[in-house]
């Protein structure tokens, strides 16, 4: 049985029950034994886990854990206090000062983040070592999309933040009458200047829940 936070665990429960599910499990538990895989096992619900479906206010999408030692803890973008900042999440915490003028942690743990509601959801919830996209394909992205649906047909006035073309692929779930949704490049330096910079997506993540009377986030 997958230990996962309850509220989720009711939501998902006919995702368990799928043949897919029961292959990637297999997969999953065959890749760790053979070598080093990302997040430690513990962690790889994590973001279900700091986040209960009802307590839900922003999505942000990330596609694949980090792949190096130490780095993914099972919340996307995020790294354990202590890990220097990877550069997406350097880019990132720039925007937010940017925008709020809030100067940059010197963490890049996120769990505060997600202990307000924002969901660090990754398509793909583990990767083998040095391996980026190692275990994409498996199953992961349709439990992960199945975790989207539910959100959007169950609650309403989410904010989904959606950054690179990867995850903008998830707005056609999502209907736009009930939640925000929130598009832009990804924060790589590959493509965070195509876009990414300047997007005010936090400042607007605001002032949308502040206008239908939630609680926003402090970035």
């Amino acid at each position: 049985m997958v230990k996962i936070e309850p509220s989720w665990g009711r939501q998902l429960a006919t995702e368990f029950q799928q043949p897919y599910f029961e292959q990637l499990t297999a997969f999953v538990r065959q890749e760790y034994a053979a070598g080093p895989c990302y997040p430690p096992g513990s962690k790889i619900f994590n973001a279900f886990n700091t986040t209960p479906f009802d307590r839900v206010k922003v999505v942000i999408l990330g596609q694949d854990p980090y792949h190096e030692p130490g780095q993914a803890m099972g919340l996307s973008f995020s790294v354990p206090e202590g890990v220097a900042l990877p550069p997406s999440l350097r880019n990132i915490y720039g925007e937010i000062q940017q925008e709020l003028g809030t100067p940059p942690p010197a963490s890049g743990d996120l769990t505060r983040w997600a202990q307000q509601g924002v969901l660090l959801l990754n398509a793909t919830l583990t990767v083998r070592r040095g391996q980026a996209g190692s275990h994409q394909g498996r199953g992961w992205e349709t439990f992960t999309d199945a975790a989207i649906r539910a959100l959007a047909r169950e609650r309403e006035h989410l904010v989904f933040l959606l950054w690179g073309s990867y995850a903008g692929q998830k707005a056609q779930f999502i209907d736009s009458a009930r939640h925000l949704v929130l598009r832009s490049a990804h924060p790589s330096p590959l493509s965070a200047y195509r876009g990414f910079f300047g997007n005010h997506h936090f400042q607007l993540c605001n002032d949308y829940l502040i206008q239908h009377g939630i609680v926003p986030i402090e970035w």
